[in-house]
This record gives C-alpha cells, structure tokens and sequence, in this order.
C-alpha cells in the first residue's frame, strides 16, 4: 500500500488511519475490520466486547483524577464507501488502500480515501491506545453498515452501553458542531418486462456518461452537481420521443448515498433517422454540457455505434420507464424555513439497472422532518406505480431532532471559541449520522457531533484535510479534558 503520511501530524491519529485504510471494509462485510478492532482492544488489555449486530465496542477506565466525571461514549463507523474511477484497477476486497499526501490535503489513489468515517475510528483508537491523554471513562463504539442501512446502530444493544455523553466524530466541516441530522428511507422500484427481438433497419448505439463529480447524496446535494442518471435519461426522452429509439440496457449508479457518477445505456435507431438523431444529440449534449459548466466541467457525454445487442424493452413498457425516471424528483425537493442553508427534503436517483427483463430503480429520500420524507417517498411511489413497478420501502432511520439546551453542546461551544477565536457553526445537516438512531436506544444521552474537514466523501475526489486533523484532534481531547463531573 503507497504511504506517505509517516510525517505528518497528529502522527499517532495518521497512524491508525493508516492501519484502518490496510485493512478492506465496505458496508456489510465489515468481518475482517470487525476481527481488526476486538484484536486492536484486547492487545490493549481493554475490555472489548462485540454484540449482535457486530459492532464493537471498547473500554477504557478513567485516568487518575478525572473519575468522578461522567463516562463519554466516543462513536464512529467502520465501513466505508467503496468508489473508483473507471480507469482505477483496484480491488477492495484485497487492497488496502493507497493514499498520498498532495498540499494539506490527504488523498487515494483514484479511489475513495475512507476517511469518511475513518479519521474517527483513528482518533478514538488514538485516545484508547494513549498513556498521556486525560480523559474521563470512555465506551468507544464502533458501529457497522452506516453507509448502507445504520443497520448496527439499529440493532445495538440497548444495553451495552453505560455513557451519558456521546461525542459523535462523523461531521465533516471543522468549525461545525452538529446538533441534528436528517432521517431517511430507501425506496426500490421494481418490475419485470418481456424482451422484444431487434426490428429490422436498425443500427445499435452506446451512450456514456461519465467524468462527474459525484459526492455525498446528502452533504453534496445542496451543490447541484449532475445525476449521472438523470443526465442519460434526458438524453434517452429525446431519442424516444422524436426518434423512436428502442432501449435495450441503461446501467448506471450504485450506492445509495452516493450521487451517480456513471450511467451508460444501449439502443437502437432506424437507419432513416441516424443522421437526424446524430445532430439532435450534439445539440442536446451542448446544452447540457453548457448548463453544468461551472458545476461539471469534466462532464463527458459519449456516444458510439456499438454491437447489436439481444433484445429491446417492449414499446409500452419503455415508455413508462423513460417517462418515470423523467417525471421522478431527482435533488433537493424543500430548503428547511427554520434553519437557513439547510436542505429539509432531497431524493438520490442512485442507482437504475435495465436489462434482461428486469428494471432496478434506487433512490434514497432524506428529511429532517419525517412527514417531510414521506411526502416525497409517497411522489417518488406514485410516479413508478403509474409506470408498473412494485415500489417497496426500506431502510427507514430517523432524523436527529436538536436539542440546543444541550450541557454538552455548551462545553463545546465554549471550549472552541475559547481555542480559535470565533464562535463554531452550530448546525444541523442534510447527512444521515447515527444519533437519531442511537438516541432511541438510549433518549436520556446527550449528544453532539464533529470531525475534521473532509471534501468529496463517497467519491474518488474523497480527501482529508491535514491541518483541519490537527485542529479536530486538539480540540477532541481538550472536550475530554472539560467533561462535566457526575450528577
């Protein structure tokens, strides 16, 4: 694995980091990561525990003199997204991955860097594994499956834990104190299709879209930043509408929570209309380009003849599906009226998967306001309903309502004013962390959450600040050196 954080600081934090990024962990094969940390706590002589669910947590008595303060729990996730550029050979399910210092800035080599949420796990196995820190008894816990479901955050026993406090290291701006979050819900359409044979006097044709930004389906949606998805469909109404293009295969996206990079599609058009279809797409492709210059300006859209392929959707059914996923809200759908900046209700067109006689559509709805979420789950229902599809809910997690009375937000409000000479950003985001979740197993703990600046996660743009690291780090252990004492 190519390494070169050996002299950057804080040293003990980027060497953990280091360890983690060795060790491979998408969401829901967290095994080897999980066996990484009960390792990591018990060479500690700490008393690790593993529940159900696997996650894993760790404690750590109180150092001399603060054991009258009460315990904190320091949470993170280990997994992480699993992204790459088309031209990366990488494999994640053997390769640690491969990272490089450029500037202040923190990076992987053409993939995601995982430092979403891996600068937390790093930190809090920094104060685990230290001799000279004070702290007040800690309870690390480390959760799995955030990035696909919070299913381990779910499904924590509710009584493994002893903390009042909890100090969540998943936000991604520095000078921000996080005090809520939005809630969520997977929504899958699905619906089979007989396969047609190739009219006759056709020719094939591949469109490519690609070279997006991506990003993080809920920090990132505020942007504006292209759907991979939703750009190919535009460019597919087209054809359908004044060429009677037939389809044969649109494959793009992936994981739910990250914008759609990637989307390519398969076609045929009569011959008579090639020429005409040809300058319609170069206008079309200009426009759209032009549209998203400022946002997408390695935006590649690509068409090509191709191979014949086997088969096409029958006329019917491709009419429904190319006007649903036209029709389907795709970005942000409600700016929040009580907090300013803040998007209330988005959806993702993550993920669609056309061929071989199924259709495959992805989406996850976020909100801070659960009816919120739900009215735009229910739109989103509707519009595929009307196209044929069974559409099934899942996934669903709440929101993380504020609580700006908070003892612990005011230690933190006071300790960063009093270390950088301003006041933080106290803020809820449009991210689905785990509070809301772990606050309904335990509603009497007071919670906040903060990290390090990190830029471009669930992407391969994904990169870390070094000298926001240095700033979170201070700033963490000064908050365990001011915990308030034990009621």
């Amino acid at each position: 694995m190519l390494n070169m954080l050996n002299d950057i600081e804080p040293k003990i934090v980027w060497d953990h980091f280091s360890q983690l990024n060795a060790v491979p962990r998408p969401s829901k094969q967290e095994e080897r990561v999980i066996q990484f940390m009960i390792d990591f706590g018990k060479n500690l002589g700490l008393e690790t525990l593993k529940d159900k669910a696997g996650n894993v947590i760790i404690k750590k008595p109180a150092t001399p003199g603060f054991e009258n303060k009460k315990t904190v729990v320091l949470q993170s996730h280990l997994d992480m997204v699993h992204q790459k550029n088309e031209d990366t050979s990488f494999d994640f399910n053997t390769q640690g991955i491969e990272m490089y210092v450029d500037g202040d800035w923190v990076k992987a080599k053409g993939t995601t860097l995982g430092a979403d949420n891996g600068l937390g796990v790093a930190a809090i196995m920094s104060i685990l594994a230290s001799d000279d820190i004070k702290h007040p008894a800690v309870e690390a816990l480390f959760t799995v499956d955030e990035e696909t479901g919070m299913t381990g955050a779910k499904k924590l026993d509710p009584n493994i834990l002893d903390g009042e406090i909890l100090l969540n290291l998943d936000t991604e701006e520095d000078d921000e104190i996080g005090i809520g979050c939005a809630g969520g819900v997977d929504i899958t359409a699905t619906r089979f299709y007989i396969e047609e044979s190739i009219p006759e006097n056709t020719t094939a044709f591949q469109i490519v879209v690609k070279s997006l930004q991506g990003g993080h389906s809920g920090m990132d949606i505020i942007k504006g930043l292209a759907n991979a998805n939703k750009i190919l469909t535009r460019l597919l109404f087209k054809a359908h509408q004044d060429y009677n293009m037939r389809l044969s295969k649109f494959v793009g996206g992936g994981l739910r929570n990250a914008i759609p990079r990637e989307s390519t599609g398969i076609f045929v058009i009569a011959n008579d209309d090639i020429d005409a279809f040809k300058a319609s797409f170069k206008n079309l492709t200009e426009e759209i380009q032009s549209e998203y210059q400022s946002l997408e300006p390695q935006m590649s859209i690509q068409l090509k003849a191709c191979g014949t392929p086997k088969s096409i959707l029958s006329s019917d059914v491709q009419d429904l599906i190319i006007k649903s996923l036209q029709a389907a809200h795709n970005g942000v759908y409600r700016m929040s009226p009580d907090i300013d900046g803040l998007v209330e209700t988005s959806n993702n067109i993550a993920k669609v998967h056309i061929e071989k006689g199924k259709i495959e559509i992805s989406c996850l709805t976020r909100s801070s306001v659960d009816s919120g979420k739900w009215d735009l789950a229910h739109s989103l229902e509707s519009v595929f309903d009307l196209a044929g599809c069974r559409v099934k809910f899942s996934g669903d997690y709440p929101g993380w309502t504020p609580n700006p009375k908070s003892e612990i937000l005011k230690v933190l409000d006071m300790l960063y004013q009093n270390n950088f000479g301003e006041k933080a950003n106290i803020a809820a985001c449009h991210a689905g962390l785990e509070c809301g979740i772990l606050g309904s197993h335990y509603p009497e703990m007071d919670m906040v959450s903060f990290g390090p600046t990190i830029r471009g996660a669930h992407s391969p743009d994904e990169r870390a600040s070094i000298s926001s690291t240095q700033k979170f780090w201070a700033f963490l252990k000064d908050i365990l050196n001011h915990i308030p004492v034990k009621s």
